[in-house]
């Protein structure tokens, strides 16, 4: 099993903290599954809110 990308890993939690405003502590507890599926549900409350693409957190 390959290890979970460093670059991957603070992307997902800076965009879960920019949106939400929660902790550093409180995100890296979450295992990936949780985090990937909060950064999907902010992207649907950023679509919703401004008529973004589905999953903003996709976009490169």
């Amino acid at each position: 099993m390959a290890p979970y990308p460093v670059k991957r890993l603070y992307e997902e939690v800076a965009f879960i903290a920019y949106y939400f405003h929660w902790d550093h502590d409180q995100i890296m507890h979450m295992d990936h599954r949780e985090r990937r599926k909060w950064c999907d549900e902010i992207s649907v409350i950023h679509k919703k809110v401004n008529d973004a693409p589905e999953n903003v957190f996709d976009i490169r």
